[in-house]
């Protein structure tokens, strides 16, 4: 299945991907940074705290980055180009979210 993902040529897959690279990267973030927190409260202070919004959001579009690479040298331009789309819209969220908090 992994494999016939990775093969794929799609805008849909790249977008697709490209939403759920930050969420798995957040995740990630959250399993080695505040493990012994309730996810519930690390996302709170996430929302609420503009240094953790800066760095935080940032480390997890490293996921999507590390996707888009991929994508891009295996010549996946259109499953590349959703990931780099929804890329752009999540970095516009978080700049909007550091803003207006």
């Amino acid at each position: 299945m992994a494999t016939f993902v990775l093969k794929r040529d799609n805008l849909k897959l790249g977008l697709l991907l490209g939403f759920l690279g930050p969420l798995v990267g957040i995740f990630i973030v959250y399993l080695i940074t505040a493990r012994s927190t309730p996810f519930s409260v690390f996302m709170q202070e996430f929302f609420n705290n503009n240094k953790m919004i800066t760095s935080i959001g940032s480390l997890s579009l490293l996921a999507n980055i590390i996707l888009f690479t991929v994508y891009i040298n295996t010549h996946r331009d259109s499953t590349a180009k959703g990931i780099f789309i929804t890329t752009c819209l999540y970095g516009v969220a978080i700049l909007l979210l550091k803003i207006f908090n």
